[in-house]
């Protein structure tokens, strides 16, 4: 074995352990009782369900799931949906004018969100936007499209234009030529798309404690930051609530991560 291989393999070994260590910590934190007071590396004698139990209960998890799942599904959709439609005359015609709003999609990405939270709040209480599934939605799209049109056009543009021109040859229109011959092309894209606003809109903390205030419009994030306060921390507690929050996605990327780096390499290079 070369030093150069040897060199990149420890390396990869010691780049999984910096990802792995801190879901080790998670896990020992989650599985002991608040009464355990030995260092976090060490595994427990035994696991501590009640961590899970009252996490889940004292936080309203149930209810916190359901909003974040409502949410982060109707943003995904939306978000698909509207990028994939964007995308498409973005990258088949390169007007004058497309091109200026391809780079004001783009544009948007450097915007940090908080920068703008003040009137984006003001905003919000006049359109009545506050405590409601639909304001929060809004914003996760606004904020998320950018990147989606970003990759959608890069992976269009690896589609030959050949494949319109026959399909248009052969009678379908431009509505079924997008639907019907570039949409299922753009699986990988869109799995890369799935993971990425999804992470986002999941773990999302920034818009959810000042937009969705109400007890009963918590999400998961606002929820499991009630354990934290001036006279309560329940790391156990807030450690069980995270590896809960965290399956979904985590099965999320399971089923789609061999699309996952196609979609984002070839929206990266080609945009």
């Amino acid at each position: 074995m070369s030093q150069r291989k040897a060199f990149r393999e420890l390396f990869s070994v010691v780049i999984a352990l910096l990802h792995i260590l801190p879901f080790y910590v998670l896990i020992t934190t989650s599985a002991k009782p608040m009464s355990d007071l030995s260092s976090k590396w060490v595994l427990p004698g035994r696991i501590d369900w009640s961590n899970f139990t009252n996490a889940w209960d004292l936080a309203s998890m149930d209810r916190a799931f359901l909003n974040t799942v409502v949410i982060t599904a109707v943003s995904l959709i939306l978000i698909i949906f509207l990028g994939a439609c964007a995308s498409y005359p973005l990258a088949r015609y390169q007007t004058k004018w497309n091109k200026v709003m391809y780079i004001f999609f783009i544009s948007a990405l450097i915007v940090p969100p908080l920068t703008i939270l003040v009137p984006l709040y003001q905003f919000f209480v006049d359109i009545h936007g506050m405590n409601t599934y639909w304001g929060v939605v809004l914003l996760h799209v606004t904020f998320n499209l950018s990147q989606a049109v970003f990759l959608y056009t890069g992976f269009i543009n690896t589609i030959p234009r050949e494949l319109d021109e026959a399909a248009l040859i052969d009678g379908l229109g431009k509505f079924k030529l997008f639907f019907i011959m570039i949409l299922p092309l753009l699986k990988p894209v869109t799995a890369t798309i799935l993971i990425l606003a999804g992470v986002s809109v999941w773990n999302d903390y920034q818009f959810s404690v000042f937009f969705l205030q109400k007890n009963e419009m918590r999400t998961i994030t606002v929820s499991l930051a009630s354990f934290f306060g001036p006279n309560t921390n329940n790391v156990g507690w807030v450690a069980a609530g995270s590896l809960m929050a965290a399956l979904p996605v985590t099965i999320l990327y399971m089923f789609l991560q061999r699309w996952f780096m196609t979609g984002l390499t070839t929206g990266a290079v080609k945009g």
